[in-house]
């Protein structure tokens, strides 16, 4: 039986390596069953974990657990036929440790827990088990700084002491090096040392993957398969890993032109495109401010504080509605210029006292522009959503999507999704990771889709 590789992922971009199978945005028995029916490898699972508490997050996990396991025992599926991944952010946010413990606990006991964030599209490597970005150590880069998901160190053993708040000793943490990966990859022999190697880890050992290349997570992935109704291993990786254990790769995709998925009218005019920016690092400020630079957008801004200001006081069923009429018509007017609107948040993120204000906050805001996207939804040719959060949120509750098909990448890293149920229009929504590319990352996608 093909192996099946089910993905929790905890934003709507971890599967920007592959193509060709369902995302789901909801998770009944009947869901979940047709998703491990597919034809495709791939299933993943998308949580929204990151935008959530770890209660919240820890909540939903266990809810999506019990349903694959009823799914599993009523179609008398066997769990060594599965991989299970939980897919988190290559540079070091979101729940990295709490997540896999929750999927130990639920479908293990797992033998090693391995811990492989290098996404090698985007310059994320690990090295002697310190991350890096572009070489860079992670934890002095923008990212490290995220005001909910912090951290200090690009050691991932010592990152992955102080994110269990102890529970895992560093000194306990085994690792896979980058030397033995390519002595594997080079010589049967040592390959066949290092799956023995693997061969050993018991008890839910925490196991880190260096990693620089797509050839050191093949080698990887090659012992992994090898051993897998052997021993039984849980992953928690970015999106280089789940293409190498899968063998699906962007460059065997028959899609070619993106801009081939763009919706016409009745005429055969292709429809106008937007652009959503939700995503507040630097990375997103710098790509905003190139478009707006251009004479084709113009931009709808979407005042934080004053949207704060208003969600908390006691007239929002009132003073927000109205908003969202002057913003919906300013997207409109904007389209009907023939130029391509930009809606985007206030840039810096807003000081509130508590972690749990900024995540209620961040998904009220999440929920806003999913709105004002569904309002004129039917007019669009496709959308270019920036940041994950701010997608999964469009897509779920904007789009009321169940589940999406990933049609591939427009630009490495970049997916572009579908809608995957009768009745649905088949609106392209483009899947940009807030912490992808470069300044003109976000304009050449917009130009790829405009066919220019």
């Amino acid at each position: 039986m093909m192996i099946k590789i089910v993905v929790f992922d905890d934003d709507p971009t971890g599967s920007q390596t592959v193509y060709g199978c369902p995302l789901l945005l909801r998770w009944d028995k009947e869901m979940v069953r047709k998703g491990l029916q597919d034809s495709s490898p791939l299933l993943f699972l998308l949580t929204n974990t990151r935008s959530l508490s770890p209660e919240m997050a820890e909540e939903r996990l266990r809810e999506i657990c019990k349903v694959l396991k009823q799914v599993i025992k009523e179609n008398a599926l066997r769990y060594k036929d599965i991989f299970f991944i939980s897919r988190g952010d290559s540079t070091l946010r979101g729940h990295g440790y709490l997540e896999p413990k929750v999927i130990h606990e639920e479908l293990g006991p797992f033998d090693a827990t391995f811990h492989v964030p290098a996404f090698i599209e985007g310059g994320r490597t690990t090295l002697n088990g310190i991350h890096l970005l572009n070489g860079i150590p992670v934890h002095k880069t923008i990212f490290a700084k995220d005001k909910i998901f912090g951290y200090k160190t690009s050691n991932l053993a010592f990152w992955l002491e102080d994110k269990s708040k102890g529970k895992i000793n560093s000194k306990d943490v085994k690792s896979i090096s980058l030397e033995k990966l390519k002595r594997a990859n080079n010589n049967k022999i040592e390959m066949k040392n290092f799956i023995n190697s693997l061969s050993k880890f018991s008890g839910n050992d925490s196991v880190i993957v260096d990693a620089e290349t797509s050839a050191d997570l093949s080698s990887f992935a090659y012992a992994i398969k090898d051993l897998h109704y052997k021993k039984n291993f849980l992953f928690r990786s970015a999106a280089s890993l789940i293409n190498a254990l899968s063998g699906i790769t962007s460059d065997s995709n028959s899609i070619k032109d993106f801009s081939s998925l763009r919706l016409k009218d009745e005429s055969g005019t292709p429809r106008p495109g937007l652009v959503v920016i939700g995503s507040h690092v630097k990375l997103a400020d710098d790509q905003l401010e190139v478009l707006l630079a251009e004479k084709c957008f113009d931009g709808v801004q979407l005042p934080v504080k004053k949207i704060s200001r208003i969600l908390s006081g006691s007239l929002r069923d009132t003073l927000l509605p109205d908003l969202e009429n002057i913003w919906f018509k300013q997207l409109t007017n904007i389209m009907k210029r023939g130029k391509t609107p930009v809606l985007y948040t206030s840039r810096g993120e807003l000081l509130l006292e508590s972690n749990l204000e900024r995540i209620n906050f961040g998904i009220a805001l999440s929920e806003l522009i999913s709105r004002l996207v569904s309002k004129i939804s039917n007019k669009l040719g496709y959308v270019i959503s920036k940041g994950g959060i701010t997608t999964h949120t469009l897509l779920e509750k904007g789009l009321n999507l169940k589940s999406v098909n990933l049609k591939g990448q427009v630009v490495p890293g970049v997916s572009v999704v579908c809608p995957d149920e009768p009745y649905k229009v088949r609106l392209p929504i483009i899947t940009f990771p807030g912490n992808l590319g470069d300044q003109k990352s976000l304009l050449n996608v917009w130009k790829i889709m405009e066919n220019q």
